[in-house]
């Protein structure tokens, strides 16, 4: 009886979202690009990792999920083109990274590539990472890349 559970549960992927709550208005004008990500996402999940660093295989989702992000941020903050409620929404859903977005929102974080970035406890001598470092403080040849995400710079001020 087990192996045959396991074979109905694996026939079929589970849904993301398991809210029952209507969407605000204006939903219909972001769930294509959102629709569109998501599937990204899967796509990403799903691609083959072999000759790849372990860290390495997560950085297409930690891209996604920064774009995701980033999506929902725009739209609401800069463009002021979705109502609060749909934001709300947004985030409620998972959508959008609220922490994320919050760090965006104060001085100094406006380009966080991830949270993992900014977190002394992951890196050596409890710093941040180098991708946080601007560019006008590294070599010119020195090509930097985080490890967490692969984060090439996300260091706000000037470049």
């Amino acid at each position: 009886p087990e192996s045959n559970f396991e074979t109905k549960r694996s026939a079929g992927m589970p849904k993301v979202r398991t809210s029952r709550s209507k969407p605000p208005a204006g939903w219909e004008l972001i769930e294509p690009t959102l629709t569109e990500l998501v599937q990204k996402m899967r796509d990403a999940e799903n691609d083959p990792h072999e000759g790849k660093r372990k860290a390495e295989s997560v950085w297409p989702i930690m891209r996604l999920h920064h774009q995701r992000s980033r999506y929902i941020y725009d739209l609401y903050y800069r463009r002021k083109a979705i109502s609060k409620e749909l934001y709300e929404y947004c985030l409620r859903e998972k959508y959008a990274d609220e922490n994320l977005i919050a760090k965006w929102k104060k001085s100094g974080y406006e380009k966080l590539c991830c949270l993992r970035c900014i977190q002394t406890r992951d890196h050596n001598f409890a710093t941040t990472c180098v991708c946080r470092v601007p560019k006008a403080k590294l070599e010119s040849h020195k090509v930097v890349e985080c490890v967490h995400c692969g984060c090439r710079g996300c260091a706000s001020g000037p470049t």
